[in-house]
């Protein structure tokens, strides 16, 4: 809008133009009531974005137009587009329903557009329907069917194949999980399928042969369920069938037909004669390889051959039965001519028995067997041995056999020799293998004593033909028989033995002699009578005679034993001899003493004189009865005395101490006296000693030590010192026991007590209860001597030292402890750091212990767990916790320090000990973007190389070089309003920034964008440490396209804009509360207009939601009167679109409208001319008055004639009949250079000067306000001065006002 002023001085024309500025003024007043009558606002539609479940039904309610009138007219509404046939409208209420299924997967959101009438006006806008999904779709498999081929050596567990299917459902809806309905033929453990992706897999091992060479296999594809419009769940479920066919590989060996082998060839047979064919085929039915033959192992080598190809086994050399046996077994071999599946020979073996036909060609041999039934024991022989009994009969054993290798040989057996006639031969006819026996007939040939040995020969000759023979020579030894008794040398032997010989004991040896052979080594002894051998006994094989029980052989008692000795040989033949023992004395009686004991009392000093006697039961006139005295070597005091070893008189040997003795004896000293005769072996007795020594006071009591030196602590009244200890020697109490006391003079402070013990008694000193030390007296050091007495009065004295001690009582105190550094996520167990702490006592332990633990965590401090204090005051880690500098960066440990061995006072430090751990970060964190609300826009149009579209910031919570963070640009895609999405080229880069500890990533265009996509730009931008560590967000960066573009239209020059620029963009701002992107500010290059100084501005409004206004929505908000006066006053007349949509038009209105406005017209122009009429007479009344005033002036600035302000005199072209304007001064008013001055200026100022000021006193923003003179009111009066009337009537066009309207797009020059 534009406001002008007009005043009632641009009124003075001649009438022919006052009659046209009527004519305009009337279609002026014709142009402003139309656009009162289309000043009727349009109905405002509430856009926003509605959603649907996208199995609506069909005539259900899918939502409602919401729209509002100001001036509340009632509304109709309609919806058109692609999208509209999927919905109806009801056009009175806006509910609009389905009309037809929709579909999500098809678009999922859907665009409608709205169209909202109040009868005068509408207004259209775009709605979006976002679809919600159903589980309205099936799983749709890749695949119509899966068909694959596998061998059957697939190991188990391996992937078969896979099968997709997709469900363009969403969510659950849209997951898909697999399951193997069956299989056939039967199979179902076969195969198994992963529920999640679908791969199909080997579960059992298949076989072509055995099993089947092809499975079908049903696959289930189900999806997760869902629902949306309806509340139960809808599963929906497809199945493919899969096709598997198992090839067959070459994994069997190959058989045998015709199984088992056996053939014959007769030996001797020529070579190359064939014996037999075997034939093996492949099973593998699929592959079917040729097979070669061969021979692999043979109990006969080198006999036989077979051909690889047709199997034919062949004599290859020669064949002797006898030597290969009755048959041969050949391992015959058939391989695959191929490799099997694993790259590996296939082949089988089979046995071959070969029968070898024998033919007589071998003569009868002789064997020596060590068992007949095991042939490996014969050896081939010509000599044999056999024995035979002289004078026997029965069989020889030579073990012979006599063999023919020839099959089913009969043999002819003979004698021959000297002796044949003695011996006959069995069997008569023998076969291969028989035993050769040989039979005594004429026993009384064989003698030992004649001849020891008879030579024979064994003739065999074989029946066959050719007949062969063979001879074997046989030597028989004749063994002797037992036919001779045993016999003794004596008749009679002589023996002694000593009475009470150990059992045992050999008496002598006695043996018998027998001729015959075999009782060389085989007699045997035994004594008679049996009664006899309760004392004596003879060795059965030695003959060595023995004491069987010497404890029964008493020479007092029986002195001779009368016995027979028999032998009997191997036959039982027997022999005897008398033996006569006689027993000789031995030493059997030991000593004997008078008395079991003896018991003497000694006083200490006196002899000891104690005579011991003892007897022997034996003779007297043998040594055995003579007896010598003793002290048995172990007992303990056996030194102290002497024995006469003849008379056994008991003496000390030096003078008695009883204090020697062990006190636990009380005195009694025991001895054990031996009495032992001279016999062999010597016998004793022993005798039990007993002295009692009486005790005397012999000792003085003795101190344990030399000197004693104790300590006490002052300020300790009663206080225990210490002890001493003294012993008497002597054992008894009236003796030994002692009293202590203190010498003269030496007592004091002190005092001391009596006490017995286990060994002496004890001194105890202590301090009077009354006296308390004082170690800072000076005197720390006492001096006292002690007495130590028995009941005599014996006594001894020693010196006690007692050092007075210093209380501990002063407080222990910490040292200063550093600060110390120990690194996050730390795993160290050593100790970290150490409190030291002091005591002024000399004697002192400390023990430290954790007081406080505080972290500064996030700039404040809080109590933690993060470290321990040892006993010691080493500061560790807590093993439990990780510290994180992130988290904390700092703590700080007070710890207390106690003396354990404090005894007055307090023993803990004043105040507590500090250690201040610094936490030092490493690089373990990824840097982290600040969430932020903001939208992020860009305007195409304005977007160059380099133009800042979004900010990230992100923070990486590592400090130093790691907090450092670099920004990038890693992938950049574009979403269109069809929500298709599209990968872009990198259409930005990243620019990295601080501020603070903050990094700023600023995105900037890389190059000029494109100005017709419609949509949002998906920027993922990375942010990256030194050490790679990173993480991403994706910037959503929604672009203002060139439909959104305004124009606004200023009335300045382009310099003028260019310097307002900051203040038009405030008021721009303010006005539409978006913000204001400027792309260009240009002249107004429309040559429809001639006025200059008009300037273009081209602009953005963006909300920051993305969203933007468009030109109609910026009019309407820029119209609000409390915005127009700022910007009117910068300037702004117009406002245009970048892209104008039209709206459709309503036919009828306009038909109406333009009804009304001929009728106006009619109206218009027969007022217009009643007004001319009338206008006309009063204009040249007023000129004719304004000429007499001229007139009445100085004429000498008027030669050109008169001049009279508001007026046109002259009618000649340049002249403005309607605004007065002067655009050729000299020569509109036919002004020459006299004219005068002060009339130009005079005329000009009327034209201008308001004009000019008109915005700085204009105070209404809409209307343009053209005050007139009162056609009807009174006459002004005259003025003498033209221009004083001139300026009166300027005056009074500021007293009244009419309103009319301006149309901007028409300047006055234009008019």
């Amino acid at each position: 809008m534009i406001i002008t002023r007009r005043y009632k001085s641009q009124r003075s024309h001649s009438n022919a133009s006052n009659c046209e500025a009527s004519l305009l003024e009337g279609l002026i007043l014709l142009l402003f009531l139309i656009s009162l009558s289309s000043a009727n606002k349009s109905p405002e539609i509430d856009v926003k974005l509605y959603e649907l479940c996208e199995d609506i039904p069909v005539g259900a309610e899918a939502f409602t137009i919401i729209a509002s009138d100001p001036e509340s007219d009632p509304l109709t509404y309609a919806i058109s587009g692609p999208n509209a046939g999927y919905f109806t409208v009801n056009v009175n209420s806006g509910i609009v329903k389905v009309a037809r299924e929709l579909d999500r997967e098809l678009n999922n959101v859907m665009i409608l557009d709205v169209e909202v009438s109040d009868q005068f006006s509408s207004r259209s806008a775009t709605i979006r329907l976002l679809l919600h999904d159903a589980n309205d779709n099936k799983p749709i498999f890749e695949k119509a069917s899966y068909e694959v081929e596998i061998e059957e050596n697939t190991p188990v567990g391996a992937s078969l194949f896979r099968v997709r299917a997709t469900d363009d459902d969403t969510s659950n809806a849209g997951a898909v999980q697999y399951s193997i309905e069956s299989v056939s033929p039967s199979g179902l453990n076969l195969f198994s399928i992963v529920s999640t992706t679908g791969q199909v897999t080997l579960q059992g091992r298949l076989n072509y042969t055995s099993l089947s060479s092809q499975y079908q296999i049903k696959i289930k594809a189900t999806d997760g369920g869902g629902t949306c419009y309806h509340s139960e769940t809808n599963y929906q479920s497809t199945t493919v069938n899969a096709f598997i066919t198992v090839l067959d590989v070459s994994d069997m060996d190959p058989q045998f037909l015709g199984l088992p082998y056996v053939g014959r060839v007769e030996e001797n047979s020529n070579v190359g004669q064939s014996v037999i064919k075997v034939t093996a085929i492949d099973p593998d039915s699929g592959v079917n390889n040729g097979i070669i033959y061969s021979i692999e192992d043979s109990t006969a080598d080198g006999l036989f051959n077979i051909s690889s190809d047709s199997g034919i086994i062949s004599v290859v050399s020669h064949i002797d039965r006898e030597a290969t046996g009755d048959t041969v077994t050949l391992t015959v071999k058939a391989k695959e001519s191929k490799q099997n599946h694993l790259g590996m020979e296939a082949s089988t073996t089979a046995n071959v028995q070969i029968n070898i036909i024998d033919v007589n060609d071998n003569k009868p041999d002789f064997y020596k067997c060590e068992d007949p039934e095991d042939v490996l024991s014969c050896v081939k022989a010509s000599e044999f041995t056999g024995e035979v009994s002289e004078h026997s009969l029965g069989s020889v054993n030579t073990d012979m056999i006599v063999r023919d290798l020839d099959n089913n040989a009969r043999i002819v057996l003979s004698l021959g020799g000297p002796h044949k006639n003695v011996f006959s031969v069995e069997p008569k006819i023998a076969v291969t293998g028989s035993t050769v026996q040989l039979l005594v007939r004429q026993p009384q040939e064989l003698d030992y004593e004649k001849t020891q040995s008879i030579t024979l020969q064994v003739i065999a000759t074989d029946q066959g033909v050719p007949s062969f023979i063979s001879t074997a020579t046989i030597t028989i030894n004749i063994n002797d028989t037992n036919d001779n008794s045993p016999e003794f040398l004596k008749e009679s032997y002589q023996l002694t033995v000593k009475e009470n010989s150990p059992a045992g004991t050999e008496i002598a040896t006695i043996t018998a002699k027998d001729p015959d052979t075999m009782d060389q080594s085989g007699i045997t002894y035994m004594l008679l009578p049996e009664s006899i051998r309760q004392f004596f006994d003879v060795e059965q094989h030695t003959g060595i005679v023995y004491v069987k029980n010497g404890t029964l052989l008493d020479r007092e008692f029986r002195s001779l034993y009368s016995a027979t000795l028999q032998a009997r040989d191997t036959d039982g033949k027997p022999g005897t001899t008398v033996l006569e023992i006689t027993l000789t004395d031995a030493n059997d009686n030991a000593p004997v003493f008078n008395r079991d004991s003896y018991l003497a009392f000694v006083k200490e000093g006196q002899e000891v004189d104690i005579p011991i006697q003892a007897t022997d039961a034996d003779d007297p006139n043998e040594q055995n009865s003579q007896i010598v005295y003793g002290i048995q070597p172990t007992d303990m005091y056996r030194d102290n005395f002497t024995i006469n070893p003849d008379t056994g008189v008991l003496r000390n040997k030096g003078q008695l101490d009883r204090e020697a003795l062990n006190p636990d004896l009380d005195g009694r000293i025991e001895l054990n006296v031996t009495a032992t005769d001279k016999g062999t072996p010597p016998l004793s007795s022993t005798v039990t000693v007993i002295i009692n020594l009486q005790d005397a006071n012999d000792n003085t009591p003795q101190f344990n030590a030399s000197s004693y030196v104790f300590s006490v602590k002052e300020s300790n009244k009663g206080a225990y010192v210490g002890s001493v200890y003294a012993e008497d020697l002597d054992q008894t109490l009236d003796f030994n026991r002692i009293i202590f006391s203190f010498a003269q003079g030496s007592s004091g402070s002190f005092m001391i007590r009596t006490f017995a013990e286990e060994k002496g008694y004890r001194g105890s000193i202590s301090l009077d209860p009354d006296v308390e030390l004082d170690y800072e007296s000076g005197r720390t050091q006492y001096k006292l001597e002690v007495v130590a007495a028995d009941l005599e009065q014996k006594k001894s004295e020693v010196t006690v030292t007692v050092d007075v001690l210093d209380l501990n009582d002063e407080r222990p105190e910490f040292k200063p402890t550093e600060s110390v550094t120990v690194k996050e996520n730390t795993t160290i167990s050593e100790a970290i750091g150490k409190f030291i702490g002091a005591d002024k006592d000399g004697n002192y332990s400390l023990e430290y212990k954790l007081e406080s633990v505080k972290c500064r965590c996030n700039g404040s401090w809080t109590p933690c767990d993060n470290f321990v204090v040892d006993s010691t005051g080493e500061v560790r880690v807590n093993p439990k916790l990780t510290l994180d500098y992130e988290a904390c960066d700092q703590a700080q440990i007070e710890a207390q320090v106690e003396d354990k061995y404090t005894e007055k006072g307090l023993n803990n430090s004043a105040t507590p000990g500090i250690m201040v751990i610094n936490i030092e970060d490493i690089n373990d964190n990824a840097p982290e973007f600040i969430p932020t609300d903001s939208v992020f826009v860009v305007v195409a149009e304005s977007a160059s190389k380099g133009t800042a579209v979004a900010k990230v910031n992100a923070t990486d919570r590592d400090s130093g070089l790691y907090s450092q963070i670099e920004f990038k640009v890693s992938k950049v895609q574009f979403v269109d309003t069809s929500n298709h999405t599209s990968n872009m080229r990198m259409l930005f880069e990243a620019v990295t920034t601080q501020q603070k500890d903050t990094y700023v990533g600023i995105i900037q265009t890389s190059e000029k964008l494109e100005l017709s996509l419609k949509g949002k730009y998906l920027v993922t931008v990375t942010a990256a440490d030194i050490d790679g560590l990173s993480s991403h967000t994706v910037l959503e960066i929604f672009t203002v396209d060139e439909s959104y573009k305004v124009e606004l239209q200023f009335e300045r020059p382009v310099a003028e804009v260019e310097e307002q620029r900051e203040k038009i963009t405030w008021a721009l701002t303010a006005a539409t509360k978006a913000a204001v992107e400027i792309v260009s500010i240009r002249s107004d290059t429309d040559t429809t207009t001639r006025n200059s100084g008009i300037t273009i501005i081209v602009a953005y409004f963006v909300y920051s939601n993305g969203t933007a206004l468009n030109s109609n929505e910026v009019e309407k908000m820029l119209s609000d009167p409390e915005h127009y006066v700022s910007l009117t006053n910068l300037g702004l007349m117009y406002i245009g679109k970048g892209v104008v949509t039209e709206e459709e038009t309503n036919p009828v209105q306009y038909i109406l409208l333009g009804m009304v406005g001929g009728l106006l017209i009619v109206l218009v122009v027969l007022t217009t001319s009643l007004l001319c009429t009338r206008r006309t007479y009063k204009r040249k009344l007023k000129a004719a008055k304004a000429m007499n005033s001229t007139s009445m002036g100085d004429s000498s600035n008027q030669k050109s004639g008169p001049v009279v302000p508001g007026t046109n005199k002259y009618t000649m072209e340049g002249a403005n009949p309607v605004l007065n304007l002067n655009i050729a001064s000299a020569m509109a008013l036919d002004m020459d250079e006299q004219s005068s001055d002060v009339d130009k200026v005079s005329l000009d100022s009327l034209d201008y000067s308001d004009d000019v000021n008109i915005s700085e006193k204009d105070t209404n923003p809409i209307m343009h306000v053209i005050q007139e003179e009162d056609e009807y009111e009174d006459e002004p009066p005259e003025y003498i001065e033209p221009l004083g009337a001139a300026l009166a009537h300027r005056g009074q066009k500021k007293e009244k006002a009419r309103v009319g309207f301006n149309n901007p797009a028409f300047s006055t020059t234009d008019l």
